[in-house]
């Protein structure tokens, strides 16, 4: 852990607040000592839900290395990764997580994810968002042609 990537990444939690921007998050991605990408929360002004610092980082970080994997890259965030995130950093490959507050911490704050952790471990016929499979058959031809595929490229 590197001291110095954190404190970049409180500092722009910081400014994002205090410059009204976004919410009290932000995540530096560090490749090789050195700072790759960084993110902010930009929920409200992006207009999208999905627009988390460690989203933005990653995508940022995808587009600087123009490659879907972040192999050898480490993230830097000022909150432990919400669900979305956490499903993010993984997806991409980064090599380690460093965060600074709990989701304790953001719950104390209203950020409360932990209504999704819960959901998770549901059956998605019993979440509070209704789930229900359908037309499966139909669908399994997708991954039948996937498979047959003699290019492709796996993740």
């Amino acid at each position: 852990m590197q001291p110095e990537f954190m404190n970049r990444a409180i500092g722009l939690a910081l400014e994002n607040v205090t410059s009204g921007r976004g919410g009290p998050f932000a995540a530096v991605i560090v490749q090789n000592g050195s700072i790759l990408a960084e993110g902010v929360n930009q929920v409200t002004t992006a207009l999208d839900p999905t627009s988390h610092a460690e989203m933005n980082a990653i995508r940022n970080a995808c587009r600087r290395l123009a490659a879907w994997q972040l192999s050898g890259c480490e993230i830097y965030t000022t909150c432990e990764p919400c669900p979305m995130c956490l499903g993010a950093i993984y997806w991409a490959r980064l090599d380690r997580i460093y965060f600074a507050c709990s989701r304790e911490d953001a719950a104390a704050s209203g950020f409360d994810d932990l209504f999704i952790y819960r959901e998770l471990d549901q059956p998605p016929e019993r979440r509070r968002l209704p789930a229900r499979q359908a037309m499966r058959d139909e669908a399994l031809e997708i991954f039948n042609v996937w498979n047959g595929q003699a290019v492709k490229t796996p993740y």
